[in-house]
């Protein structure tokens, strides 16, 4: 059953006790979801997934040639982060999902309740963790877009959770709510 984007976290977490838990760490580049998704993963005892390890090989060379994904350059890679949910639960994935709309299919193709995690911080503070680290097909240069495709989920869709946070206190944060 999906559950809709409007819907309160607190039924998909209700619903999540039930069912295999199934987490998507959401945001930009850079803002720390890789990160997140292993301590998280590590703590509860879960398999992690990176999205990025389930993108076509054609979306990563527009990627590393600096083209900035398209919906339809998405849509394929949205159903196989749907599908190792689906598969895979309990599970965590690491998926910018910045969209609206790519939530849905997320949570359409998931095969239960689905937690979203929203990564939030400025630019100005992922371009200098960007400065600061090198992606193997994403170029710093491309932040501009993600943040232009950008839907913020609410906090009735997401937990949102500040990049400024460490990461024990974001893994912290995310168990205090998948307990709530």
């Amino acid at each position: 059953m999906a559950i809709p984007r409007n819907a309160a976290p607190k039924l998909a977490l209700q619903m999540a006790q039930t069912q295999p838990l199934r987490i998507v760490i959401m945001g930009v580049s850079g803002a720390g979801k890789t990160t997140l998704g292993r301590a998280l993963a590590l703590e509860l005892g879960v398999l992690f997934r990176d999205g990025d390890d389930l993108h076509m090989a054609a979306n990563i060379e527009k990627m590393r040639q600096g083209i900035a994904l398209q919906d339809a350059d998405r849509w394929n890679w949205l159903e196989l982060v749907a599908n190792s949910l689906r598969r895979d639960a309990p599970v965590i994935i690491a998926c910018s999902a910045l969209k609206g709309p790519y939530r849905d299919l997320i949570r359409a193709g998931a095969g239960g309740p689905v937690v979203f995690v929203h990564l939030d911080g400025t630019p100005d503070t992922i371009t200098q963790r960007l400065a600061q680290r090198k992606h193997k097909f994403m170029p710093p240069d491309m932040l501009a877009s993600q943040f232009a495709d950008l839907m913020r989920p609410s906090p009735q869709e997401a937990l949102i959770v500040p990049i400024t946070l460490n990461v024990k206190a974001q893994v912290a944060m995310v168990k205090e709510h998948l307990s709530a």
